[in-house]
């Protein structure tokens, strides 16, 4: 009776902190010998050498004879053991290993639940800190008598054995203490021989417990039915309480409410034979036993209170049965929750972080642990509104089901990813981290980052003293042969350079060209850009030859330079992922001050005691900043790209300061046309949130069962590009995740110029000076000196500077140029007062000085 419908695994490792601690018991009102305990005081354990034989200890001593002597009955009707006596002795009691709980994964405001892991609904709650009402109604309705026996039914024992010998039914187990015995054992036979066992655990249980702990120990392990394991999980899928909320307490389970839980125990799921005693599934025989379970429990205890469960006086017994209980959805998630939705992705980092801590996977699944990861769930809210093509308001919304997307976001000042989308479930491939076997193995992710890989090339470059001014050549071909290095289409006159062959690293940043990039990676070396990308964030990076990806963590610069990787790797030729992006822009924004990514903010297990969670030793969440490089160089990069949101038409709302940056990687499997992309990102962000996105796109190929590559378009039909989708959702992303968590608009640094080394140069030629003009144009600050012909009419004062128009001399250089004076020789314009203001010839008439 009330055992579970499959035995539980046992404990494992430091779940076991969480249940009832062994300890000899001292007389008084929690044990045998407290108030009211027909045995009186003491509790002192059997046998103790130079002891007399108190009043307590001789009714041990003989009840443990009576066992001994049912033992001996159950020989005599054919059981076949040698004696009753020997049986007792070699019967070995062990302490029963701790329950399997649940463990909980929640937000970082510790109150929302990301996901539930275990094979049992459980909570193990200490024994101390249960509503004694519970208590008193469990004793009610299965064992009136657990507070005076001494752990065994001599009946129940000499009933299982007659039963059996004449063929009759077996019978289950009768106190409290057996049924406990019987599931702390894992038997589910039930025989004379597994009677006898139990009865004998059940006599040494009482020897070695308290009456209270032997019953806390039984209502965190029996079955309630819905699913839950332990009085704990009971209450919450019953009522929604907590049994550890004090009597008269907002919340606190009632006496009624207690009576319907031990009420279950008898039968809580139905068989083919009886429908069971839960309310939703069978009213009826739920209301009888409810009456028979109050009707016990003012017999034992209300009003006046049952000493050994501390109920209080004046309690009167219920005497209507609950009107309020939650209706039960079998097909609901009791462990292993949060599945289906986005955030259980995580449960892979949170897994290896705790590794790290020393706890394994076992003790999280069983443990009974509570986990506060970093995710903060306004943010993680907007990102699943913005990447999940389910959802009304992303960009994505209404596009084929192929298209895929990530969103990963962290919070720059500290490396707590507050915000993850890699896919709509835990089940489907991980579009924004790596994918690893149960085992642990790694089998892929990441995908190749095009132009938004350019940051970590202009850091390593600027590191090395290279300023933004340098000219860099878009006319030369690859080194080796290699041809011409693609620019998206945009060559010659289309490029926004100063001249054919003179392009600065500013412009090249800001427009994304390819070239100044290629070229900075064979200066550098595509190790050192590599290099510069890992202290950043970057973790994995894809294989020059194969689909493998690299642990940077592993690898040094000598390793990095023989694996081959070519000076494609300037503008984002190899795969990385999503997760790993948003740590770089995250050192970006933080001034080039480095944070691990990390998931677990810390790890709570209930202390025995108090049945409080408390911190578990060693695994608090260790922030280990390291300088990636200098605040100029990040000063610098945040110039460049805070103007690139602006140039593709996606700067945040409300003038929010953010930094940003595009990229494509092309499409080159099969079914696509020239022009078309495979890869789409924007990466970037504010002082307060760091985020990258992703979007690509692929289908599984019916004959092969391989998931197949297809090229991205935007809505109309166009490849597309960084700026448009992937974008789009950024900036959606970002506005309202700020504006959610209430982020401030911070400031990046002022631009720095500190590291330039003049030394160093790019390959450009930097464009002539433009020839003078000629003697008799205005530009020429001679005209109308030393030439006798007369100048072209200026008509117009300084644009720049005060000039109005008015010919008066008294502004800034114009387009007629600066003025000039010599000796004897009066200022060019009537009325001029300033030498060094040029005006141009006097037009009263003239506007604009143009």
């Amino acid at each position: 009776m009330g055992a579970p419908p499959a035995a539980a695994p046992g404990y494992g490792g430091r779940a076991a902190v969480a249940r009832a601690a062994v300890r000899p018991v001292s007389p008084g009102a929690g044990g045998p010998g407290g108030p009211g305990d027909p045995d009186g005081a003491g509790n002192d354990k059997r046998g103790s050498a130079g002891k007399i034989l108190n009043k307590a200890s001789k009714r041990r001593r003989r009840t443990n004879i009576l066992t001994a002597a049912a033992a001996v009955l159950v020989i005599l009707l054919g059981a076949g053991v040698v004696g009753g006596t020997y049986f007792f002795d070699n019967v070995d009691f062990k302490e029963p290993t701790a329950e399997a709980q649940t463990t909980q994964l929640l937000a970082s405001d510790n109150k929302t639940v990301l996901s539930s892991l275990g094979q049992f609904n459980r909570s193990i709650v200490p024994d101390g800190s249960i509503n004694p009402l519970v208590k008193l109604a469990v004793v009610s309705a299965e064992d009136k008598g657990f507070y005076k026996h001494n752990g065994i039914d001599m009946k129940g024992i000499a009933r299982a054995a007659w039963n059996n010998f004449t063929g009759g039914d077996t019978q289950g187990a009768s106190t409290i203490t057996q049924q406990y015995a019987k599931y702390a054992t894992k038997r589910k036979e039930i025989t004379y021989n597994v009677k006898l066992r139990e009865a004998v655990i059940a006599r040494k249980m009482e020897d070695e417990y308290s009456k209270d702990e032997i019953l806390g120990r039984y209502l965190n392990s029996v079955y309630f039915g819905r699913g839950a394991y332990g009085v704990e999980a009971a209450a919450k899928a019953y009522f929604g309480k907590s049994v550890l909320t004090p009597i008269g307490q907002k919340n606190a389970i009632t006496a009624g409410e207690a009576a319907v839980l031990a009420a279950v125990i008898k039968q809580p799921e139905p068989t083919a034979t009886h429908k069971g005693y839960d309310p939703q599934k069978n009213m009826p025989d739920a209301l009888d036993r409810w009456k028979y379970t109050v009707g016990n429990m003012a017999e034992l205890a209300l009003p006046a209170g049952l000493p050994a469960a501390k109920v209080p006086a004046g309690i009167n017994p219920p005497t209507e049965y609950p009107k309020t209980w939650k209706k039960w959805d079998p097909d609901k998630c009791t462990t292993t929750c949060g599945n289906n939705k986005p955030s259980a992705k995580i449960v892979k980092y949170v897994k290896r972080e705790l590794r790290d801590m020393g706890i394994s996977d076992a003790e999280l699944n069983q443990g009974g642990l509570q986990i506060r990861t970093t995710i903060d769930p306004r943010a993680q809210e907007q990102a699943e509104k913005a990447a999940n093509s389910q959802s009304k308001k992303s960009p994505l919304n209404g596009m084929s089901s192929t298209y895929k997307s990530a969103l990963v976001a962290i919070d720059p000042d500290n490396g707590r990813v507050i915000a993850y989308y890699g896919g709509p479930d835990a089940a489907s491939w991980d579009y924004a981290g790596p994918n690893y076997t149960d085992a642990g193995d790694f089998v892929g992710g990441g995908r190749p980052p095009g132009s938004t890989f350019k940051i970590y090339t202009l850091i390593a470059a600027l590191a090395d003293g290279y300023g933004m001014d340098t000219i860099w050549d878009p006319t030369l071909k690859k080194v080796d042969g290699g041809g011409k290095i693609s620019n998206s289409g945009r060559e010659g006159g289309s490029l926004k350079c100063k001249a054919p062959k003179a392009c600065t690293l500013q412009v090249s940043t800001e427009q994304s060209y390819n070239f100044t990039f290629y070229w900075l990676a064979d200066k550098l070396g595509p190790e050192k850009v590599i290099e510069m990308a890992h202290k950043a964030g970057i973790q994995l990076i894809g294989d020059p030859e194969t689909t493998a990806r690299w642990n940077l963590n592993t690898l040094t610069e000598k390793q990095l330079k023989e694996k081959g990787y070519g000076r494609e790797v300037g503008f984002g030729q190899y795969a990385i992922t999503a997760l790993d992006h948003a740590s770089g822009v995250a050192t970006i924004a933080n001034d080039g001050v480095y944070h691990k990514a990390h998931f677990v903010r810390s790890v709570s297990q209930r202390d025995p005691k108090t049945g409080k969670f408390v911190a578990v030793k060693g695994t608090g969440e260790k922030l280990d900043p390291k300088k990636a490089f200098s605040p100029d160089v990040a000063a610098a990069v945040q110039n460049v790209m805070e103007k690139i949101p602006g140039i593709n038409g996606i700067s945040l709302a409300n003038g929010r300061k953010a930094i940003g940056k595009t990229g494509t990687w092309e499409f080159t499997g099969k079914g696509g046309k020239a022009g078309d992309n495979g890869d789409a990102w924007m990466v970037g962000g504010t002082k307060e949130i760091a985020a990258s996105v992703w979007v690509g796109r692929e289908k599984e190929n019916k004959k092969t069962k391989q998931m197949e590559l297809l090229p991205i378009y935007k809505p109309g039909g166009k490849p597309m590009n960084g700026g448009s989708i992937p974008g789009e959702i950024w900036k959606m992303f970002l506005d309202s995740a700020s504006k959610a968590i209430g982020a401030e608009n911070k400031a990046f640094l002022p631009n720095s110029t500190a590291f330039v080394d003049p030394s160093k140069k790019g390959n450009g030629v930097e464009p002539p000076p433009p020839p003078p003009p000629p003697a008799n144009d205005p530009q020429n600050p001679l005209c109308g000196i030393f030439q006798q012909q007369p100048c072209n009419d200026n008509n117009g004062g300084a644009g720049n500077g005060n000039g109005n128009g008015n010919g008066n001399g008294n502004g800034g250089p114009g387009n007629g140029g600066p003025g000039i004076t010599l000796p004897g020789v009066p200022p060019n314009g009537d009325t001029g007062t300033n030498p060094d203001g040029g005006g141009g010839q006097t037009d009263e008439n003239t506007d604009d000085g143009n």
